[in-house]
């Protein structure tokens, strides 16, 4: 074997990245949970009798839902009536009975308003005698967006950016959105009741909470206004963010508008929420197939979040103390890491959060052979480029400076996608039709 290598390095870190790919794709997730027995549908541990429901739709959003409506669709086939998934741009699938609506994700726009507006509309229609089969994975946030009145789309677009760029977590974004939204927060399960609502989630959020992944639309909510409200002056952003945004949920937080459904509520006791994939189903498949290839492999955790640069320091401490001592794993080692962390945005570059790790990385492991570091997004995607991710190693910032790049100014100026485009380093999959958050990989070679 040439793990030893550099390059031999490099194309093992791919291999390793496409086995977690693998893993996540949502037409296994959904197959996996998903089986259909004459006039029996069975979803977990539940069954539904099929002929009992006068309508069957099938609706959602998120990167994946394309594939999970496919899916559902070989399952049933003529059984569903219709209905609607909002996908991201260029995230599609062939489909005969569920529309697909291409829309807006990070930032939502009006094709998935007028999307969001019509998921409504069928859940409002549902009655007591239909089911309603809901598809969520991640960038459901941004793809359903229905601002609650009066709140519009252009302030809802701001909060997003604002909230983007000041490093808040999935979690803290998720309970301002659910906030200013007439859907997040269980809100689709109350426009539905009393139909039967099942929904089947592809997780991208840290510790796979219902209320957080896609913001929730059929989950119970725990956030609330006064957490909204508190998690905007926790990033200086309550005065920053459009005044209806702010009246809207300073007036929650006095109990002045209806709060989200919360546990306990009854419009949830038809309503089943089942998760079908997430972060810990790829990390899991990577360190197999890293065994596979010979590496002594540490999982260091799935639910790694953070400032992105931080995160890029300890793994790189990590791989310095490997090749020093061999702890915490002798190399040849593979240490994988999942989740997901933030950017504070403080330059005006092109990247996103696993190109930003890898740049990070790669100054600090200047110089440390043999070493190989790789991050990527499982949605293909990473910030607003056609990148997932990158990779780089112990040479990197060495053959960047022949080429006249300076890593640190690319990296103090947020410019990952450039610093990484000249060298070839950039990690280019294309849309996946999955999403469950980042796989960061560290490579360390034997001696």
């Amino acid at each position: 074997m040439e793990r030893g290598s550099l390059r031999g390095l490099r194309r093992q870190a791919l291999m390793i990245f496409r086995a977690a790919l693998k893993a996540a794709d949502p037409l296994e997730a959904v197959r996996r949970h998903l089986a259909v027995e004459g006039h029996q549908l069975s979803a977990g541990r539940r069954r539904y009798r099929l002929d009992a429901y006068r309508n069957i739709y099938v609706i959602g959003a998120g990167k994946a839902s394309a594939a999970m409506a496919a899916c559902v669709e070989r399952l049933l086939r003529q059984r569903i009536r219709g209905g609607l998934v909002n996908v991201k741009y260029g995230h599609l699938a062939k489909l005969r009975r569920i529309e697909l609506n291409e829309c807006g994700h990070p930032v939502p726009d009006e094709n998935g308003v007028r999307g969001a507006g019509r998921i409504a509309g069928i859940a409002r229609q549902a009655g007591a005698d239909d089911l309603l089969i809901c598809l969520i994975s991640g960038g459901a946030s941004a793809l359903m967006a229905l601002p609650a009145p009066p709140v519009t789309l252009a302030q809802k677009q701001a909060t997003t950016k604002l909230l983007l760029a000041c490093g808040a977590n999935i979690h803290e974004m998720n309970a301002v959105r659910k906030h200013i939204s007439a859907v997040k927060g269980g809100q689709l399960s109350r426009l539905a009741a009393p139909a039967t609502v099942l929904a089947l989630m592809l997780s991208d959020v840290i510790g796979d909470d219902l209320d957080v992944i896609g913001s929730g639309p059929t989950a119970p909510d725990r956030s609330t206004f006064a957490g909204a409200q508190g998690i905007l002056q926790k990033y200086g952003l309550l005065e920053r963010v459009p005044a209806a945004v702010r009246q809207r949920i300073e007036a929650g937080a006095r109990g002045e508008i209806p709060e989200t459904p919360k546990p306990g509520d009854r419009i949830f006791e038809r309503t089943e929420n089942l998760i079908v994939g997430s972060n810990r189903l790829a990390v899991d498949a990577a360190a197999q197939a890293a065994r596979k290839l010979g590496f002594n492999t540490l999982v260091l955790s799935t639910r790694i979040q953070g400032e992105t640069r931080e995160v890029a320091r300890v793994h790189g401490a990590i791989a310095q103390e490997i090749l020093a001592s061999g702890r915490p794993v002798k190399p040849p080692a593979c240490v994988i890491s999942g989740g997901e962390t933030t950017v504070t945005l403080r330059g005006d570059g092109l990247g996103g959060r696993n190109q930003e790790f890898a740049l990070a990385a790669a100054i600090d492991l200047a110089g440390c052979q043999p070493v190989v570091v790789l991050s990527g997004g499982t949605d293909g995607t990473d910030g607003p480029t056609d990148a997932a991710g990158a990779i780089a190693d112990g040479a990197t910032v060495e053959r960047a400076a022949r080429l006249g790049l300076d890593a640190r100014r690319f990296l103090d100026n947020n410019d990952s996608y450039h610093f990484f485009q000249p060298l070839g380093d950039l990690l280019v999959t294309g849309p996946t039709g999955t999403n469950v958050m980042d796989v960061r990989l560290l490579l360390v070679g034997g001696a």
